[in-house]
């Protein structure tokens, strides 16, 4: 529910930034934790859609309160997972998550994702957004991010589906991806609830 504290204006405010475009506001968190967002996708359906094995590093760009995060810690469990939101009480609340179900493996980094991100090159082997890149004010700029943070080879997966007010439509993502140097390589459901997966390209052969 909304905190009442904040009085019918600001209610009003909250619930217009979830309705309308930009980041979706933690007070509502409730929301995409809701069990019915599993008929749009399961956590276990966007993890078999990723490249994972055991000791893979994961960065998940814009988690919110975690409803994908514990099942992609358990995927890596001799790897790594880094939450990074631009909103420190969501952040907080997966961390809660996280913490009861006693994965040890994860990392949380408070940053807006238009920005340079605070990990060095070639840190990642999968970065994961789902519904979250259409928030971001400068996508292209996060794009270049995530390909300087993923190992040659690695492997960014974006999942967009209705309602969310900043969807990005499959072709105008892929076009907007490819621009900053991925390659596609799949996508998986049907336009309106997709999931869609680009490389970081190794070098061509005899390329210096």
């Amino acid at each position: 529910m909304l905190d009442d504290s904040m009085g019918p204006v600001g209610n009003r405010g909250v619930l217009a930034r979830a309705l309308g475009r930009g980041y979706f506001p933690h007070q509502l968190s409730w929301l995409i934790d809701n069990p019915l967002r599993r008929l749009l996708l399961t956590p276990g359906q966007l993890a078999d859609r990723l490249p994972l094995s055991e000791s893979s590093d994961v960065l998940e760009v814009g988690p919110g309160s975690g409803y994908f995060s514990a099942e992609l810690a358990r995927r890596v469990p001799q790897g790594s997972l880094e939450l990074l939101d631009v909103q420190s009480e969501m952040l907080a609340k997966a961390k809660r998550k996280l913490q009861s179900g006693r994965y040890r493996n994860v990392g949380y980094t408070t940053h807006d994702a238009s920005e340079r991100l605070p990990f060095p090159d070639e840190s990642f082997d999968v970065a994961v957004l789902v519904a979250v890149l259409g928030e971001i004010p400068n996508a292209q700029s996060c794009l270049a991010e995530l390909f300087r943070l993923l190992r040659l080879g690695g492997v960014l997966a974006v999942h967009e589906h209705v309602p969310d007010p900043d969807r990005i439509p499959f072709e105008e993502l892929r076009t907007l991806v490819e621009a900053c140097g991925f390659r596609f390589c799949q996508r998986w459901g049907p336009l309106w609830n997709y999931t869609a997966t680009f490389e970081r390209p190794l070098p061509a052969k005899g390329a210096v």
